[in-house]
């Protein structure tokens, strides 16, 4: 059968009807979870951006991030953020060597900074540019400072004109006034609307992987007065600190859930015009649709008020992956699953529909026994993960953060605080931390590679040498 798979960068589970939001309009997700089977525990087993999609394209995990080498001049700098290895197949290459037509459109510009081939083995593939101002398209300095000034201070922003989320690049590469049909988002499912139309008489796999609903957050103006004050007349901020958010007002707080709500919207709406595309050509009934996120972000929903999603703060907001399947025909209307599973099943169950293999083997498995509700599964206890330096630790009772040495940081129990909002004493929390890292450590290979005194490189190429703390990576129980 045919093969889509869909990704929605930093897409909140908190923000979709179909997973209990009854105030943000996602019609056309929410109808396709009704026809389709619905995950509520999916994880990522890594994060960012760039190792969640190593690990969905090659089914492989990249936690504990191993043989890590910065790249000079990509636009991030972190353990595991690195290209597709040359030595290792990918899912698309497969497919495509079964006879598949292979079709990748992208707006997340870190899969095309030079090096990271994450085209491999697509047959088409589109980049679509101008989402984000990490883009390198446009110059900052083509936008008039009359139109910045609403997002702060144009002589202060043009200081550092070539910043990824500050207002110059991000103007210059996507317009200064947003056409709904114009933006990255739009262009992205148009394309993959005509990719299906023109592969319609033989199989194909086609990834779509969007960056909305990812900063910068704003949205065609339309989608934010579905939740903004029209009369908002603070800072337009396209993004905020990745860390607690005293230093911002209520009244800013609330622009920017409204601009990122109105983003989720306008993802759903061109979901929904693919989706309409697809069954109109008579698609439906031979297609296999998959829809997951990377990972979402927090909205001061947590313990310690942070907004964004800073390593440290791997709470519910930023773990929770929407993930639906839904095959053809009503196989799969209405199953709702609770068991844990993690992204790389969703690369597994693809390999499932395909009736094919990987030579170099993968790590998830696939989900089609949920989703049929047939025998095969075999349970997962726990699920771990790494981003940055820290490490997050989920099982049916925990909920556990700690750092690549050892440090505890903050555990919970889910079961009587499923939200994350209430840290156990601490007597409680190191018994429950030991096992944790235990299970941490064993899924690491027995350490974790600890890069915090490797010299990186900065955006222009320079050399820097991150500090490392005192901590050894040890084991020890902190």
């Amino acid at each position: 059968m045919n093969i889509v798979v869909i990704i929605a960068d930093t897409l909140r589970t908190r923000h979709l009807g179909c997973y209990g939001n009854a105030k943000i309009r996602t019609p056309n997700l929410d109808m396709f979870a009704r026809h389709s089977a619905r995950f509520t525990r999916a994880y990522p087993e890594s994060l960012p951006t760039i190792p969640v999609r190593r690990a969905l394209h090659t089914g492989r995990r990249a936690y504990p991030f191993r043989d890590w080498q910065d790249l000079k001049w990509g636009t991030v700098s972190i353990p595991g953020w690195q290209p597709l290895a040359d030595d290792e197949d990918t899912l698309a290459e497969n497919l495509a060597s079964a006879g598949y037509q292979t079709g990748f459109v992208c707006t997340t510009q870190h899969c095309w900074n030079p090096g990271y081939n994450f085209q491999r083995g697509f047959w088409q593939w589109e980049f679509v540019r101008g989402y984000s101002g990490e883009d390198r398209w446009h110059s900052p300095f083509s936008v008039p400072p009359d139109r910045m000034t609403r997002y702060g201070d144009s002589n202060e922003l043009l200081k550092h004109p070539h910043a990824g989320g500050g207002a110059p690049m991000v103007l210059a590469n996507r317009g200064c006034d947003m056409q709904d049909e114009e933006t990255a988002t739009a262009k992205a499912f148009q394309w993959a609307a005509g990719f299906v139309e023109d592969n319609r008489d033989q199989p194909f796999y086609l990834l779509i992987d969007s960056f909305a609903p990812h900063e910068p957050w704003e949205a065609p103006e339309s989608y934010y007065l579905m939740y903004g004050d029209p009369n908002y007349k603070g800072i337009k901020h396209l993004g905020t600190c990745y860390g607690p958010a005293d230093d911002y007002s209520e009244e800013e707080i609330e622009y920017v859930k409204a601009q990122y709500s109105g983003l989720v919207s306008h993802v759903d709406h061109w979901f929904g015009e693919f989706m309409h595309r697809l069954e109109s050509l008579g698609l439906a009934d031979n297609t296999a649709v998959l829809f997951i996120s990377d990972h979402g972000t927090n909205l001061c929903d947590n313990p310690r008020n942070v907004i964004g999603k800073p390593a440290d703060a791997m709470y519910p907001g930023v773990m929770q992956l929407p993930f639906l399947v839904r095959m053809p025909g009503e196989v799969s209307a209405g199953n709702i699953r609770h068991e844990l599973v993690c992204n790389l099943d969703l690369t597994a169950t693809v390999y499932d529909l395909a009736s094919i293999t990987s030579e170099d083997g993968i790590h998830g498995q696939s989900v089609l026994p949920l989703v049929r509700k047939t025998a095969g599964w075999k349970p997962r206890n726990y699920v771990t993960c790494r981003y940055g330096n820290s490490l997050c630790y989920i099982d049916d009772n925990t909920w556990a953060l700690g750092n690549i040495d050892g440090t505890m940081q903050e555990v919970f129990d889910i079961k009587s605080d499923p939200d994350c909002m209430r840290m156990l004493n601490k007597d409680a929390a190191r018994q429950r931390w030991k096992g944790a890292w235990e299970r941490l450590l064993l899924d690491a290979g027995g350490c974790f590679p600890d890069y915090r005194t490797k010299r990186i490189t900065d955006a222009l190429g320079r050399g820097i040498t991150q500090k490392k703390s005192n901590q050894p990576n040890t084991g020890a129980n902190k």
